[in-house]
């Protein structure tokens, strides 16, 4: 079985000011009262337009991005084809409704499926959908209610780019996943999300939707999918995640009046993202998995199903990924223990990724443990260094 702590490896493509960097960045994202008063300096400083990028870019996004274009991630790509760490490069601006907008970020997202034809090293792409529509309109299209005429052209709009994105993939055999987004807006985008699957998925796994587990149906819907499937001889794409909006959700359900979508524990929480592997791997004849976690007992499920299953390592149906910048100990490990590991690399220009940053941070202070486990292993490897030059 991989040891997740075996420093040495997550952090051997990490020089020792690589890490005290880090260490000093996850020191300081530990707390919840600095990041606070961070992200409103942040936000307060994307108003003014007060330029941030020379604080930005050698501390939160050095650690989490890539780089403010393709190119710029192109040196980090090599770098981690050298443990057999893949990458996936993200376009992740956010914040834009208008139509030149959105399809400038079709065009971008397009270039990120070029470089994943050309680079065997950038196995998969991905786009988050919620950039091809502004968010009412897919909340309106989700709940069933009329549109008028501009909706319906915007909701139209979401199709075609979506569809225009889906067929390039395909056209260029490479795999592309498509990001889970608020329930309030997912019931159009898995709509979208399966039709794609329907037309592009009968001779491999092209198109990938994305499963929040943290929600309380979504393994019932998985195996509704595969059953559909099943029926219409396609394969399915499962991207797992535990889920990003818990605590918004939340706010949503009780600002409605319905009930909380959310498993009401992270204990129930890990059960049914478990189970989905678990549905999967046994299923693996119509399933290709895409393991999104940082979750080190949900890896070593997956480890086990697959020896249990007699699944190579190295099957192409089965992948493993983290956060660029976080949990390296999982990532390099199963990398160099022979597994599909591929690191979901975030780009974009400095302000216009500053949001996702701010999650980053947002995240790490609220997910139990997160930040302690990456201080503790930095620490270990920083500690093992010193004792071998030393000796």
């Amino acid at each position: 079985m991989i040891d997740f702590n075996n420093t040495q490896i997550a952090f051997s493509g990490k020089s020792n000011n690589d890490l005290l960097r880090a260490s000093l960045l996850f020191s300081t994202i530990a707390s919840p009262i600095i990041v606070t008063i961070g992200n409103f300096f942040a936000s307060i400083a994307i108003k003014l337009h007060i330029p941030i990028n020379w604080f930005a870019k050698p501390t939160l996004y050095k650690q989490f991005v890539g780089g403010e274009t393709i190119e710029e991630c192109v040196p980090i790509v090599r770098q981690l084809e050298k443990y057999n760490v893949k990458a996936i490069l993200d376009y992740s601006v956010e914040g834009g409704e208008s139509d030149s907008y959105m399809e400038g970020v079709l065009q971008e997202t397009l270039r990120t499926v070029d470089l994943a034809a050309s680079d065997p090293n950038v196995p998969i792409a991905v786009f988050k959908p919620t950039a091809f529509a502004p968010g009412y309109v897919l909340e309106k299209a989700s709940s069933g209610l009329a549109m008028n005429a501009m909706e319906q052209i915007s909701i139209d709009n979401f199709r075609r780019r979506i569809g225009i994105l889906c067929e390039h993939a395909y056209k260029l055999s490479v795999p592309i996943m498509i990001d889970a987004e608020d329930v309030h807006f997912q019931p159009i985008i898995d709509e979208v999300t399966m039709q794609m699957m329907e037309k592009y998925n009968h001779e491999k796994t092209i198109v990938f939707n994305t499963y929040q587990m943290y929600r309380t149906d979504r393994l019932d819907v998985l195996k509704k999918d595969h059953a559909r499937a099943v029926e219409k001889n396609f394969f399915l794409g499962a991207k797992f995640v535990r889920g990003a909006y818990m605590e918004r959700e939340r706010r949503h359900a009780a600002k409605m009046g319905y009930p909380s979508p959310i498993h009401p524990d992270k204990r129930s929480t890990d059960k049914a993202y478990n189970d989905a592997l678990t549905f999967s791997v046994e299923h693996l004849d119509k399933i290709s998995i895409f393991n999104g976690t940082h979750n080190e007992e949900s890896c070593h499920h997956l480890m086990k199903l697959m020896d249990k299953h007699k699944v190579a390592k190295d099957d192409p149906r089965i992948w493993t990924s983290q956060l660029y910048g976080m949990s390296d100990h999982i990532s390099f490990n199963m990398a160099h223990g022979g597994y599909n590991v591929v690191k979901y690399m975030p780009y974009g220009p400095v302000k216009s990724v500053l949001p996702y940053l701010v999650r980053r941070a947002e995240e790490n202070t609220s997910i139990a443990g997160q930040t302690g486990r990456e201080l503790k292993l930095i620490k270990m490897e920083r500690k093992r260094r010193k004792a071998k030059s030393n000796s």
